[in-house]
């Protein structure tokens, strides 16, 4: 008897991603060979591996980039120091910032211009975080999880904001909301959410699937922020749910005994890795597969300036 998969659909790339990655690749298409990259682009080896393998150089900051040479923003955003040093280094900047981490930067500079206090919920040390802060550093305050939310201490409770990681768990987000709104009525947010339309989606979707399913497995990076939550909510409903790059990962003793298999992808995850992982299930007897579709994703970015009018590589 076959077992089954159930393939989430909202699942990997987002429209933020795909237009990161594509501006690195006109970028190599425009410049040849290197193109510096500060931080990784997005948060997924093989994404990484690949586009090195195409002559992109990742560094860990903008002070390793020759003077003069191109180099790309990653989809997380930058502190406004990032494009102060590359300008003194006469670099030439190609910002794929994600649109939807740019939104909540411009809110954080309205809010700090404001005089207020903002609240920013998020990890410590994420890439994205670090580039929010940045934008007020003396009026952030970071909030992790609801726990801090019950102690954090601010200045003035009637002067204050709030900003979230574009890549949260959405439920556990509204938990910290809940908190801090109980305890400082006053609180303001900005006019629409910041966890993004993809965010919110792929867990939904996970959310629709996980009921039907024995094991779910997610695609995607250890440092990927989202990645990361798709696992935890299949595990707060019970689901044995692992986080995997590719299904080399997978232990055979995970899928004993089940039926049916959960499938999905961070929005960092390019689809060809969910292929390859069909694959492998159908190998171990898992060659069934429906897709369980919760929203239909229409959403486009414009390409960053600097690789706008360059032709798509390899069309």
């Amino acid at each position: 008897m076959s077992g089954k998969v159930l393939l989430a659909s909202p699942r990997g790339y987002c429209a933020g991603v795909d237009r990161a990655v594509d501006a690195v690749e006109r970028a190599l298409a425009k410049h040849g060979a290197p193109v510096y990259v500060r931080k990784q682009i997005v948060h997924n080896l093989h994404v990484v591996l690949d586009l090195e393998s195409k002559g992109a150089v990742f560094v860990e900051d903008e002070a390793e980039v020759p003077e003069g040479a191109v180099v790309v923003l990653s989809a997380h955003g930058v502190a406004p120091d990032v494009y102060a040093n590359s300008k003194v280094r006469q670099l030439d900047v190609i910002d794929a910032t994600c649109p939807l981490v740019t939104k909540v930067h411009m809110e954080a500079r309205r809010f700090a211009g404001d005089g207020r206090t903002i609240l920013l919920i998020g990890h410590a040390g994420h890439e994205e975080v670090v580039g929010t802060t940045g934008q007020a550093p003396g009026r952030t305050i970071l909030v992790q999880s609801p726990q801090e939310a019950r102690t954090v201490e601010v200045p003035d409770a009637e002067d204050l904001c709030y900003l979230t990681q574009t890549t949260l768990s959405v439920d556990e987000t509204d938990e910290i909301l809940a908190i801090l709104r109980e305890r400082f009525p006053a609180i303001e947010g900005p006019p629409r959410e910041d966890i993004c339309y993809a965010t919110q989606n792929r867990q939904d979707a996970v959310k629709a699937l996980v009921p039907r399913v024995d094991v779910l497995l997610v695609i995607g990076s250890q440092n990927s922020s989202n990645s990361n939550r798709l696992a935890e909510v299949g595990r707060e409903r019970g689901t044995p749910s692992y986080l995997v790059d590719d299904e080399t990962d997978v232990d055979p003793a995970w899928l004993r005994g089940a039926g049916t298999i959960g499938l999905t992808s961070g929005a960092s995850a390019p689809e060809w890795l969910v292929d390859r992982m069909l694959s492998f299930l159908g190998t171990q007897g898992f060659d069934d597969v429906e897709v369980i579709a919760q929203a239909e994703e229409r959403v486009r970015f414009s390409l960053p300036a600097g690789v706008r009018e360059v032709p798509v590589p390899g069309v």
